[in-house]
């Protein structure tokens, strides 16, 4: 199972200097569905563009039988970036891959991608016998796993799965929380600020008296909680009759996610509720929206479940340990998983993702790829 490392690499940075910020993934799947239909794939782009916005859909590839009786297995990357990711140039360093330093590489999730072009290639060059294998690639993962979200699981036709996006090498993700999305808007009462504030009601104080009560950061062994925006206001010397917060509550248990984001709830309609005017100058009471989103749902698999048991067959094969770790985001595979499609998520190598600083490692993207060959032809 020798590894084209070179090849491996001409993709890998052909794949990053292709732009492809969330919602315009489009060049990066023209150039997959040449590339996969070039192979003898069947390739089919679903129609989720209409519903995540995007300049282009959801990818399916599907490769014929290749005469080893397994079980068909998919494997998930998302084709976008985040920013800056335009105009991409990709610096080498021996092993190292890094930008030039005004962009971020791209390795999140395009040494996954490579990876998997990798394997088949070698796979059809060394006519090396592989069970019936799929690759979904998805769009708007960086924004809120729109692309995912919006597919048709029936399209699948494999029961179990990995997606290559995690940083580290050699590792399994096995658990991931799910989350809430909060965005609370409160309305109070605008009036100038230095002529009659008594007869305002400010929004934001209301907002920073329930922020400052809310629990926040790590909550317990099993959750956090953020309030990250804060909006409101239209000039200094004006009574803020608007404030719109958003935040996100994420837990491993159910039950604790329920209890975090009713707990915040609770605080902000306090807030609300408790305000008064002693002096009766102010016409009307302020108000509270409270909206909650759910973003995807737990991700928690079993050690003896068949997509656990599958990919450690395929590292014994290679003579490698894994080790097996609880994330604390979401990512594709937990809306899989909430499909009822088995999926664990496998490192790639990537580090310091989400930043100009990103690299990532040859023998890495390989060692990613060797892992996704054993299983699929083990």
């Amino acid at each position: 199972m020798t590894i084209n490392h070179e090849r491996l690499a001409a993709v890998f940075t052909t794949l990053c200097e292709i732009d492809s910020p969330s919602k315009q993934e489009g060049r990066v799947a023209a150039y997959l569905k040449s590339l996969f239909t070039d192979m003898g794939a069947e390739v089919l782009e679903d129609d989720s563009a209409k519903i995540t916005g995007s300049n282009c859909g959801n990818l399916f590839v599907r490769f014929p039988d290749g005469g080893l009786p397994k079980d068909p297995v998919f494997f998930n990357c998302h084709m976008d970036t985040v920013l800056p990711a335009i105009g991409v140039k990709v610096q080498r360093h021996g092993e190292v891959f890094t930008s030039v330093g005004d962009t971020v590489l791209g390795s999140d999730d395009k040494a996954g991608i490579a990876a998997l072009i990798e394997v088949m290639r070698t796979l059809q060059e060394k006519q090396i016998p592989y069970g019936p294998v799929e690759y979904v690639f998805t769009t708007c993962e960086e924004v809120g796993l729109l692309g995912v979200k919006a597919l048709d699981p029936s399209l699948i036709t494999a029961k179990i799965g990995y997606a290559l996006d995690s940083s580290g090498i050699n590792r399994v993700i096995v658990g991931a929380p799910a989350a809430n999305r909060l965005k609370v808007e409160i309305t109070g009462k605008a009036s100038h600020a230095g002529l009659s504030p008594e007869k305002g009601i400010s929004a934001i104080h209301l907002a920073a008296k329930a922020i400052a009560r809310l629990r926040l950061g790590k909550i317990d062994g099993e959750s956090t909680a953020n309030i990250g925006l804060l909006e409101g206001g239209t000039a200094t010397n004006i009574i803020p009759e608007s404030a719109i917060i958003q935040g996100e509550v994420r837990s491993h248990t159910l039950k604790l996610l329920e209890e975090h984001t009713a707990h915040i709830r609770s605080v902000f309609q306090e807030e609300v509720d408790n305000w008064s005017d002693p002096d009766g100058n102010v016409k009307g009471r302020p108000s509270l929206d409270f909206k909650i989103i759910p973003d995807y749902p737990v991700m928690k698999l079993d050690r003896e479940s068949a997509v656990i048991k599958r990919v450690e067959a395929a590292a014994a094969s290679l003579e490698r340990k894994l080790d097996y770790v609880v994330a604390g985001g979401g990512s594709d595979a937990n809306i899989f998983n909430g499909y009822s499609l088995q999926c664990a998520i496998l490192s790639t190598g990537m580090d310091k993702v989400h930043s100009t600083r990103e690299t990532i490692k040859l023998s890495d993207m390989a060692a990613t790829a060797e892992l996704v060959m054993a299983i699929v032809s083990q």
